[in-house]
């Protein structure tokens, strides 16, 4: 069965990932450091881990598997959880796909070395309206993807 993992810190779609895993009668689990109010729902399972660097990342990739689906901005979490064959996606809405990880991890990695030494000093681009519906159209149709994996996992 698909399961919804939602990397919540600071997720600016948590409300709308929640909405498309209630449709899909997915479970959903959002993993984040603190208690946040979220929705009551028989699908919605909170989960608080302790405060730490990757914790969440951690809790989320050790549970992730092929028909999953994750949410996140989070590159290595997503690079973890590709390699496991769930499928995730970004809040931007921008699927992150196995073939394209060692990219992504790599800019990564080098716009964080120019941030340490401060040649780069804004953190990215502001999320905009375009982005969350670019987000809800692919989440939906990742969901059904995830599905049908996970139908034949079976």
């Amino acid at each position: 069965m698909t399961t919804l993992f939602i990397d919540a810190d600071a997720c600016p779609v948590k409300d709308e990932a929640i909405r498309v895993g209630e449709r899909h009668k997915t479970p959903i689990k959002i993993v984040s450091n603190s208690w946040m109010r979220l929705p009551d729902s028989d699908l919605i399972e909170r989960v608080v881990v302790p405060e730490g660097p990757d914790v969440a990342d951690d809790w989320i990739a050790e549970r992730a598997s092929a028909g999953d689906v994750v949410v996140t901005a989070d590159v290595p979490l997503a690079a973890r959880c590709v390699k496991e064959g769930a499928l995730v996606i970004s809040p931007n809405g921008k699927p992150f796909r196995e073939d394209a990880m060692g990219m992504r991890l790599a800019i990564r990695d080098l716009n964080t070395h120019l941030r340490e030494i401060g040649e780069i000093r804004e953190s990215g681009p502001a999320f905009t309206k375009q982005d969350r519906s670019r987000f809800l159209n692919q989440l939906e149709t990742i969901m059904r993807a995830a599905k049908r994996i996970s139908e034949t996992k079976s």
